[in-house]
């Protein structure tokens, strides 16, 4: 049985990146056909222009803050949906909240291809401890097992006994839920005196996964992966047989964007993750997750030829109020932009004798009193606050995606 779900697995990167883009302008064009949110926020987009990442990298970034207002406005969906009830399957609340649908489509979150890659196959029982109330959760790896000819136990969260009994009697081969609880479910079998060997393999979501839990599912006889998915958006990565960050999904466009901006960043640089997919139901176009994560240069040793980004870093939303008024990363990078001598900067919030503190770090290799001053000038500007500069070395701020800190203590 082949190691790759299909062919794309490990086309040439060229191919997938053409093909990707070769079928954006139609269906730009449907989109702000159909659905009328798209509409008017894409008024200012020509879609026979959308032929490459460059054009796209023009299209404004849709975040969740304009969506959820656009939703209220115009419940239930603010105009960013295609069809009709009758062509959808289920609608679906997200914190927020945020309304969603899904369409009527075999897998409409695409993530037959990350349970394939992590071993799973048509027969197999999986339990399914993802919450399947209100929100996609359940739902969504759900789909993905069954499109693959997987039997699913809709086990949700919860009654942690029921479900080493439910286990026990249907001994499923897999596990798909949160990286923690399936330790839950195994140390509670081991307190009831029940042996649960049954489960082989395991995709996690919804958390992180650290190593010493992963060598712990190992030396139980569990190999276990992890996904990055998100509600609006399904399974955006996935994780390989390399270990090596994780996989770009197919039929689906990946940008990373300095945090507040439109605007991608180089490869290897830390910032937002913007994803566009090709969904007829909920179309999202540059959708910025709010999740930080860089993108990894070179090919998989696994074989797949997708892109790569370094997995969940973060959170990418850094606004901020100081002294009464919101500083945004946004503002930052118009300082970035003004000096060509500088690299990066950062700016952190503290306090001291009861008033805010601000404090820009600029990595510049101008180290003169005069830079200083002009940058302090150009802080109180851009902000409307005065705050302190402080020059350091080119190179020595970290490359972890933070323009902004706030190291107030709200306890």
């Amino acid at each position: 049985m082949s190691e790759f779900f299909d062919e794309r697995d490990n086309q040439a990167s060229d191919a997938r990146e053409a093909a990707l883009f070769a079928k954006m302008p139609a269906f730009l064009e449907k989109v702000k056909a159909g659905a009328p949110g798209w509409a008017d926020f894409l008024k200012n987009i020509d879609p026979a222009t959308i032929t490459s990442r460059e054009a796209l990298a023009e299209v404004p970034v849709l975040r969740k803050s304009h969506l959820q207002a656009c939703q209220k406005a115009k419940p239930p969906f603010g105009g960013f949906v295609m069809g009709d009830p009758s062509q959808w399957n289920r609608v679906f609340m997200s914190p927020g909240p945020i309304w969603e649908p899904q369409g009527m489509a075999a897998d409409p979150w695409r993530g037959a291809r990350a349970l394939h890659t992590a071993g799973f196959r048509k027969g197999d029982i999986v339990h399914n401890a993802f919450a399947y109330h209100m929100t996609p959760g359940g739902f969504i790896l759900d789909e993905s097992a069954r499109a693959l000819g997987c039997a699913v136990f809709p086990a949700g969260v919860g009654n942690t006994e029921v479900q080493v009994e439910a286990m026990s009697m249907l001994q499923p081969s897999a596990y798909i839920g949160t990286p923690d609880y399936l330790k839950v479910i195994l140390d509670k079998a081991d307190d009831m005196g029940v042996k649960l060997d049954s489960v082989k393999k395991a995709m996690v979501s919804g958390g992180a996964l650290f190593p010493s839990l992963r060598d712990e599912y190992t030396a139980r006889g569990v190999e276990t992966y992890q996904c990055y998915a998100t509600a609006d958006l399904g399974v955006i990565a996935y994780e390989t047989s390399s270990l090596e960050g994780m996989l770009v999904n197919e039929d689906i466009i990946v940008e990373i964007v300095r945090p507040g901006t439109d605007e991608p960043v180089a490869p290897g640089e830390v910032g937002e993750l913007v994803v566009t997919c090709f969904s007829e139901t909920y179309p999202l176009i540059r959708f910025g997750t709010g999740d930080l994560s860089a993108m990894m240069e070179g090919t998989s040793s696994c074989g797949r030829t997708g892109m790569r980004i370094k997995g969940w870093m973060g959170r990418a939303d850094q606004r901020c109020k100081i002294k009464g008024m919101f500083v945004d990363p946004a503002q930052i990078n118009v300082l970035l932009k003004r000096f060509d001598r500088v690299d990066r900067l950062r700016l952190t919030v503290s306090r001291a004798e009861e008033q805010d503190v601000m404090t820009l770090q600029v990595a510049t290799s101008d180290q003169t009193e005069g830079f200083q001053k002009e940058m302090s000038e150009a802080l109180k500007d851009v902000t409307k606050l005065k705050g302190v500069v402080n020059l350091v070395p080119a190179g020595s701020l970290p490359n972890d995606g933070q323009v902004i800190v706030d190291e107030r203590d709200y306890s």
